[in-house]
């Protein structure tokens, strides 16, 4: 994800200093999605692993989130698929 990053940092500035060519635009816009893709699926790891308690201990985890942590999930995107892409 580091790289990933630092792809898009690159591209941010040279946008800013110099202007990206038509190809620069559409890997920025490519690296960006790739970006957003990866941090929506953690954040779904981190919510489909997540438990609600009361200050009495008592677990009130929303019923929506409750069915999702017992559907069985597959994570179809992971960072490994994209890194000889981004390289």
């Amino acid at each position: 994800m580091e790289q990933l990053l630092m792809q898009i940092n690159q591209l941010a500035n040279k946008s800013k200093k110099e202007g990206l060519s038509s190809a620069e635009k559409e890997r920025q816009v490519e690296l960006r999605q790739m970006y957003l893709t990866l941090f929506r699926g953690s954040l779904d790891d981190i919510l489909l692993n997540t438990t609600v308690y009361d200050s009495t201990g008592a677990d009130v985890t929303p019923v929506a989130l409750k069915n999702k942590q017992t559907k069985p999930t597959i994570q179809v995107i992971k960072m490994e698929q994209w890194e000889d892409e981004i390289k």
